[in-house]
C-alpha cells in the first residue's frame, strides 16, 4: 500500500504515540541500484520505523532529463517497498518550500536520513528541526555506482 502525504500523517501519529523512532528518507530511486539500497538498510538502521516518500515521474523528468525516470513511481515504489516500511509517492508539485514542510508536518520525523550529496541541506535541516528532529548523513555517495553510470554502461 502507497501512502500520500496527507494518508501518511495518522499512521505516523500513531507510530510516535506508540514511542516508535521514525527515519524519513526521500528521493527518486530511478533504477533501484545497490548504493540505494545501501542508503536504505543505513537509513533504517537509525531508527524504528522507515517512511520513503518517493519523487513523481514529473519530477525525475524535469531533474534528470526526457528519458528518465526508468521506471515509473509505482514502479519504483513497489521496488523499494522491500527495503522500507511505509512509501509515499510525493505529487508532481513537490518542489517547494510549502510541499517540503507539508511532508515534515505529517510525518514528524526523529531523524531524516539523506546521502552526502544531498542538496538544499540548510532548508531541508531548517525543516525537519522545526519538527523536533534532525539531519543525519547516513550515507556518503560513491561515484562509481549511480543510475546514470549504469545507463550510460547499458549503452556502451
Amino acid at each position: 500500500m502507497f501512502y500520500t502525504i496527507e494518508t501518511i500523517a495518522p499512521v505516523c501519529e500513531s507510530l510516535h504515540k506508540a514511542g516508535k523512532k521514525i527515519v524519513l528518507a526521500t528521493g527518486f530511486f530511478d533504477l533501484l541500484h545497490s548504493e540505494h539500497i545501501r542508503f536504505l538498510e543505513k537509513a533504517k538502521s537509525v531508527g524504528d520505523v522507515l517512511v520513503v516518500a518517493i519523487e513523481s515521474d514529473l519530477r525525475a523528468k524535469k531533474a534528470k532529463g526526457e528519458d528518465r525516470p526508468v521506471d515509473p513511481q509505482q514502479v519504483r515504489g513497489q521496488k523499494v517497498s522491500q527495503f522500507v516500511d511505509y512509501v509515499i509517492l510525493l505529487p508532481d508539485d513537490f518542489d517547494h518550500f510549502d510541499a517540503f514542510d507539508s511532508l515534515m508536518s505529517a510525518v514528524r520525523p526523529e531523524i531524516y536520513a539523506v546521502s552526502s550529496h544531498t542538496t538544499h541541506i540548510k532548508s531541508k535541516t531548517f525543516l525537519v528541526e522545526k519538527y523536533g528532529g534532525k539531519l543525519v548523513v547516513v550515507h556518503e555517495l560513491n561515484p562509481a555506482v549511480s543510475t546514470t553510470q549504469i545507463i550510460n554502461d547499458s549503452m556502451i
